[in-house]
């Protein structure tokens, strides 16, 4: 229903949920906002907090003259389900003040014009009597001793004008309905992944045919403070539950596993448990929960695959057949994704019998929940129901509000942002098959505007699945320009486990799939042997989760520019917060990155100077974080970036 004063295209909106946001995280609302006639009009944002009060109205501006679209930035300041409507109202006030200008000049109504005006700033000050200047103004109007222009110059000061603006009068005010915003905790917006697999660390593969020997939660935990000095905050495992035994893959994916072959983790389930055991190669759940809170210790949270399928041998096969699709022949249909076939893995059956597998489910999460897992990878959420995503993480998130979800669904882009809309935290994307400048710029710009407002983008440079052909051709540079984009673009981002030994080797040309997959085999690594050899771009991660967490423009999606260069190898970005109140200083950092892992690259880079925080005339004193080299750039820049020596540029912009 239309009110008195149309107020159309809200803006963020999600239709399947709330909009997304974290403790003081910035973003615009907008809204069209019409009314019949030349009376002026003007709008506002009007916050309410989790309890439904009333906490402040953020006067909208006119995002260009004769646009109709009104815009403020607005930020909540806690967790909890807030909420905002557009208000909009006739402001008698700016349509007097026009006339005025218009009628004054030309002597037309004087004595009129100027009564109406005195009429207006006397009601005004009538109902805000603690700014005298406005009676004052009304007095001034109505003095016939004086000239017009004198009279309707004290109407019109600055002192006037803010007083009517902060407070106006207000007419035929119409609101909007409430917007809400779920307000989660900050590590849904901000946080750096480190992905990978506890049987790898420390297990013996070099023994006795069919006495390789797994790593245990105690021998991961010793990665545990490497993994923090590199500044990571989150590490994510993969399945640590029993894996089957029947239709077990062995190395490479190959049909049948070999003595002593660990076989895939995502095959959930044998005789020792399902979803809510640990694999006793790995140890106990009181090692679990050791290793959990020895990653706290180390500033780091878990994050804790949820992979909803089972092996042959899981105990839901037996116990609950019927959440499970039986094929023509009798047998249980397995997992298929044509041409690939998963043998060693039984999809669910979700339409069966939904009530029973739903309360399965809740109760492996709260499982985890209970033995301190407060984010979940969530496995392959597009090929489950949509409608038990909903009121799964809606569940959990009435009980438990500081647990998140990230969706791994790389599948089509309605799916995608479906799933984010009905509750998921973060979500993969596209990002490691973007590699090009323009298709860098277009996806981003998609990912930190149009959908940022419910999709927040988790930036993986690789995974146990993915090694796109750019890390397999461009080498050492290429592992260093994809960790400054995907560190940089992004305020999440996430590296698997041997990422930074630039581990490229494909199974076979034309191939995503790792050489000797970490997902079906044990794969021990010597980490100080790479550091000592130089193999390691440790370094390189290091600095730039420093950076991350020095500078609050990084800890931002929403404020992500791209700027024009002359060469498409070259592609420049920046990420600027202004300070937080007048006089408070700004944060910028400025990337330039060349693209091509295999030779330099010139370029002119052309600074949008505003989107930084400076007028055009102005010159930057910038530093490059990465070799502490110091320029003075403008709006015009001349670049040259050799992977030899460094592929990227990453300045900080000092202070004026």
């Amino acid at each position: 229903m239309i009110g008195r004063l149309p107020i159309l295209a809200i803006s963020p909106d999600n239709d399947l949920g709330p909009v997304k946001a974290v403790p003081g995280e910035r973003f615009t609302v907008g809204a069209t906002v019409i009314r019949e006639g030349h009376d002026s009009l003007a709008a506002g944002v009007v916050v309410y907090s989790p309890k439904g009060r009333r906490e402040r109205l953020v006067r909208m501006s006119e995002r260009a003259p004769g646009t109709d679209r009104h815009e403020a930035e607005i930020s909540l300041p806690a967790e909890g389900r807030w909420s905002f409507a557009v208000e909009a109202w006739s402001d008698p006030f700016a349509t007097w003040h026009h006339v005025a200008e218009v009628k004054l000049p030309l002597g037309q109504d004087t004595g009129l014009v100027l009564e109406e005006g005195a009429r207006l700033l006397a009601r005004a000050a009538r109902r805000v009597p603690r700014r005298p200047v406005l009676a004052r103004a009304a007095a001034v109007l109505r003095d016939a001793s004086l000239e017009p222009a004198e009279r309707y110059a004290a109407a019109i000061t600055p002192e006037v004008l803010d007083a009517m603006h902060a407070e106006p009068l207000r007419e035929l005010v119409t609101r909007s309905p409430r917007t809400r915003v779920a307000v989660h905790r900050e590590r849904a917006l901000f946080g750096s992944w480190y992905e990978f697999f506890p049987r790898s660390e420390g297990a013996q593969v070099d023994t006795a045919p069919g006495r390789q020997v797994s790593g245990t939660f105690a021998t991961a935990a010793k990665r545990l403070p490497a993994i923090a000095d590199m500044g990571f905050d989150v590490v994510y495992l993969p399945p640590i539950h029993p894996v089957g035994h029947g239709h077990r893959k062995g190395p490479n994916n190959a049909l049948a596993a070999g003595p002593g072959e660990p076989g895939s983790v995502w095959a959930i389930g044998s005789a020792e448990g399902g979803h809510d055991a640990v694999h006793p190669d790995l140890g106990t759940l009181a090692d679990f929960d050791a290793f959990v809170a020895e990653a706290h210790g180390h500033g780091l949270e878990i994050a804790l695959d949820l992979a909803l399928q089972c092996s042959p041998d899981h105990p839901w096969v037996t116990e609950h057949p019927e959440w499970f699709t039986t094929r023509a022949d009798g047998s249980i249909a397995y997992a298929e994704n044509p041409p690939k076939k998963y043998q060693d893995i039984y999809p669910l059956d979700f339409d069966n019998d939904f009530p029973g597998l739903y309360k399965e489910i809740r109760r492996v999460v709260q499982h985890w929940i209970d033995h301190g897992v407060r984010i979940f990878r969530v496995d392959n959420p597009h090929t489950k129901p949509v409608a038990f995503w909903e009121k799964l993480l809606a569940d959990v998130a009435k009980k438990h509000p500081d647990v998140l979800f990230l969706a791994e669904a790389f599948t089509r882009p309605a799916m995608m942002r479906t799933l984010a809309k009905t509750g998921f935290h973060q979500s993969y994307t596209y990002f490691t098959w973007r590699n090009g400048k323009d298709e860098l710029t277009d996806y981003l710009t998609e990912l930190s505007r149009d959908t940022a407002h419910y999709l927040r983008p988790n930036l993986f440079t690789n995974t146990p699945d993915i090694l796109h052909a750019y890390l397999q051709d461009g080498g050492r540079p290429a592992f260093e320009v994809r960790a400054v984009l995907a560190a940089l673009l992004s305020p999440t981002w996430g590296v698997y486990s041997g990422y930074e030994l630039c581990e490229n080797t494909p199974v076979r040309p034309g191939s995503e799939e790792y050489m000797d997959s970490e997902k079906y085999q044990y794969r021990p690594r010597d980490w100080a042997a790479a550091e000592a050899e130089g193999r390691s771009i440790a370094g390189l991660i290091t600095r730039l989760n420093r950076l991350r967490r020095e500078h609050p423009a990084l800890r931002e999606l929403r404020n992500l520019r791209f700027h024009h260069t002359d060469r498409p190898e070259i592609l420049c970005f920046s990420k600027h917060r202004p300070g937080e109140r007048p006089g408070d200083p700004d944060d910028a950092v400025i990337a330039v990155v060349n693209l091509d892992p295999h030779r330099a690259r010139e370029a002119t880079v052309h600074l949008d100077l505003p989107s930084v925080g400076r007028a055009w005339e102005e010159e930057l004193k910038v530093t490059d974080e990465l070799t502490g080299a110091a320029y003075t750039w403008g709006a015009a820049n001349y670049v040259r970036l050799d992977p030899a020596q460094g592929p990227a540029h990453v300045f900080t912009v000092s202070g004026r």
